[in-house]
């Protein structure tokens, strides 16, 4: 079936996007990108509440006191998988630019990092959130 069917069958708009290919070289793509402005956006944060130093003592302390409430350990969490993502994807990223035989195998070394990720990014989650458990 064409691009074209495909895009008239669903209607066009979003759905149509978010369909377009699918599969696990799509997916990649995307949790690489969200990931990719997630990790982006920590460190916009954390610039910001960096600089609040020059504000005084008072006010950095009240923002880092803020730091400390269970939802921030959850939030690192993310960050942690965001990171971890994202590095692994970016290692099949380079494996694929200077391996022109791996792109026979971009499927393969996609599970392959997921199977990594898992294994590092599970044990992880549950030593920094053992203390709120």
């Amino acid at each position: 079936m064409l691009r074209e069917e495909v895009m008239e069958k669903a209607g066009g708009g979003i759905w149509t996007w978010i369909n377009y290919r699918g599969g696990a070289g799509q997916l990649a793509w995307v949790l690489h990108r969200v990931t990719g402005i997630g990790v982006f956006l920590f460190l916009l944060i954390h610039i910001v509440d960096t600089s609040l130093i020059g504000w005084g003592p008072e006010v950095y302390n009240k923002v880092v006191k803020l730091y400390h409430l269970p939802l921030f350990r959850i939030g690192e969490v993310i960050l942690a998988g965001m990171v971890l993502y994202h590095a692994l994807n970016g290692i099949r990223i380079i494996i694929i630019d200077l391996w022109e035989e791996a792109t026979r195998f971009h499927r393969q070394l996609f599970y392959a990092a997921a199977i990594v990720f898992i294994i590092i990014f599970f044990p992880t989650a549950y030593l920094m959130l053992r203390p709120l458990l």
